[in-house]
């Protein structure tokens, strides 16, 4: 086959698969449905391909994997959905134990990860928060005013740190921004 690039719609005939029409291109394959063998996915650089009627890719078309990683970025940014954050692995399995001054008193003990995933939903929420105010019509300086308590508040929950697995997860106050 050429070094041409198919567009959906192109007309081709295969070898064996005989007549079929491109349906979606990908970055090495393109899938192609074909009357008799349904839809099959074909190397881009397979040279049993004839051409009959090509439409050319067009510049700005949009793959399906673009569509997913925005749908994706918009689904953690404007909803309540949980990321999935490791805890560190030296906490996986203990338990947090909460001693009362008062010997009398039961402790209190949870599950460090119960703990963990409490933190993770607070950090989500006040991440969802800051997308509403950033996207929110209120006045500039209302904005700022809202955007440091929330920078603060990032800032007092930075002692769960320890937790995290990954420091790409930890919590950042203002003092840490650059």
């Amino acid at each position: 086959m050429e070094t041409e690039i198919l567009g959906v719609g192109s007309r081709v005939k295969h070898k064996e698969y005989g007549t079929g029409v491109v349906i979606q291109v990908k970055a090495a394959s393109y899938i192609i449905t074909f009357i008799d063998y349904g839809n099959r996915e074909i190397s881009r650089t397979y040279e049993g391909l004839e051409i009959i009627d090509l439409l050319e890719q067009p510049d700005d078309l949009v793959s399906y994997e673009m569509i997913e990683q925005s749908l994706i970025k918009i689904l953690r940014n404007f909803s309540d959905i949980q990321e999935i954050v490791p805890i560190a692995d030296k906490w996986r399995g203990g338990k947090l134990i909460l001693k009362p001054s008062n010997s009398e008193m039961k402790d209190y003990e949870m599950p460090i990860a119960t703990f963990f995933n409490k933190i993770i939903m607070l950090r989500d929420r006040i991440r969802v928060l800051e997308q509403k105010v950033n996207s929110s019509t209120i006045n500039d300086d209302e904005k700022i005013a809202i955007q440091q308590y929330i920078t603060r508040c990032y800032g007092s929950l930075t002692s769960f740190n320890i937790l995290f697995k990954n420091k790409s997860d930890h919590f950042i106050g203002e003092s840490s921004k650059g």
